[in-house]
């Protein structure tokens, strides 16, 4: 038995609330991953987590190409690896961004765990306790996340149609210490907007006046299902943007592989960090992906990808129209994987939730894309990427009928 943190026999016991960190005592729970505990309940259907199709996976060309890599390359594969990546694995994603016009090097690019890791490496790396970052509002919870750890402070702007309200930034800028800039220009997470090909040319022209760079993460770009693609911002400001990507949505997340784009300069930095937290990414991981991609396989798989979900995405807008009450608004994606939707002004999304679970139906409420934790009561982030048609279809008619038992109480 303890009496005052110490033991039966004389020993002191440690007070752990005492023993954390600063910056452990900011850290919070992800919402979506609690959120995603709910699919453990029978019957439940999910809308709202960031799950890709799983039926998509090319679980085969996996299984092809490990063992192609154990039998051709075994001990490699197995051993430590570099930090910077896998040499034919980079120079691959650099025939990439090459496309773009963008001429980096391997110099410039670092293969992470995934790019939630490359997010903590630019706290780690750039964030010093109060620095503030400019964010759209909503943003990825993910980021929020990752620089909430060093004590970062935001200060955000909001998003329409068009992606972020860049004729808002100037001002911010103009009597805010900022030191850089947040933004997923394509499909945002969780708007599901996308940045027009001028805003993203007055957003680049603003961070060259105030001298501040651009973190462009990217992890949708490949998705795109109605229109044409539009320039990345990395191609239009090349020597102050980092560039954030990932295979979590064309190959799969659970292999967590990511990378980086940067001036050589700050790669090495990242290099350093990433050395202090994991040695490397998984040679192994990194050798399989290599071998799918150099097939030509990724290609014709991302194609298959896009139709799905721009099934899926029509199949949702078109229950939405049919069983939503009015009083509502709602995004229409050019691609990726999420729309967002405002509720009535008064209507508590975290609320709903609860109504919505007993309807059998799951969402991510607003408010877990605000860095004050409170902003966005008012509206939510559906996904309609994971589930098929007909389930779409069902979990937006469960909704929907949530939906009105809430506001009729409110």
């Amino acid at each position: 038995m303890r009496d005052n943190g110490v033991t039966w026999d004389g020993r002191v016991t440690t007070d752990w609330d005492v023993a954390l960190a600063k910056r452990a005592q900011r850290m919070t729970s992800s919402v979506i991953r609690e959120t995603l505990k709910l699919m453990a309940t029978p019957g439940m259907i999910s809308l709202g987590g960031a799950n890709p199709a799983p039926e998509l996976f090319p679980i085969r060309e996996f299984q092809e190409a490990s063992q192609y890599v154990l039998e051709h390359a075994g001990a490699k594969a197995l051993q430590y690896g570099v930090t910077e990546g896998y040499p034919p694995l980079k120079q691959f994603l650099l025939s990439k961004v090459h496309k773009y016009g963008v001429p980096a090097k391997e110099e410039n690019m670092l293969i992470v765990n995934g790019s939630q890791q490359a997010l903590d490496l630019i706290g780690k790396i750039f964030i010093n306790p109060g620095d503030t970052v400019l964010t759209d509002r909503p943003t990825y919870l993910g980021a929020i996340q990752a620089w909430t750890a060093y004590e970062a402070r935001f200060v955000t702007v909001p998003l329409d149609e068009d992606g972020t309200r860049v004729d808002l930034i100037e001002d911010i800028l103009k009597r805010e210490p900022v030191k850089f800039i947040y933004c997923l220009p394509n499909f945002h997470n969780p708007a599901g907007v996308t940045l027009s090909l001028e805003r993203r040319q007055k957003l680049v022209d603003l961070a060259v006046r105030y001298g501040v760079f651009i973190i462009e993460d990217d992890p949708y770009g490949e998705l795109r299902f109605v229109g044409e693609d539009i320039t990345p911002i990395v191609v239009l400001h090349k020597e102050n943007t980092i560039y954030l990507s990932t295979f979590s949505k064309t190959l799969a997340p659970g292999i967590r592989l990511g990378w980086i784009v940067a001036p050589a300069k700050i790669v090495a930095k990242f290099v350093q960090a990433k050395q202090g937290a994991d040695l490397h990414t998984s040679t192994f991981v990194q050798m399989i992906a290599h071998d799918i991609c150099q097939r030509g396989f990724l290609r014709q798989h991302v194609k298959r990808i896009r139709e799905t979900y721009s099934e899926r995405c029509t199949v949702m807008l078109s229950a939405m129209d049919k069983y939503f009450p009015s009083g509502l608004q709602w995004t229409r994606p050019q691609g990726g994987l999420f729309l967002w939707v405002t509720l009535p002004e008064g209507t508590d999304s975290v609320a709903l939730l609860k109504v919505a679970v007993e309807e059998k139906v799951a969402f991510i409420p607003g408010t877990a894309f605000y860095s004050d934790g409170e902003s966005g009561r008012n509206a939510f982030r559906l996904t309609f990427a994971t589930a098929g048609p007909e389930m779409i279809e069902e979990g937006i008619r469960r909704l929907g009928k949530a939906i009105e038992r809430q506001l009729a109480r409110t």
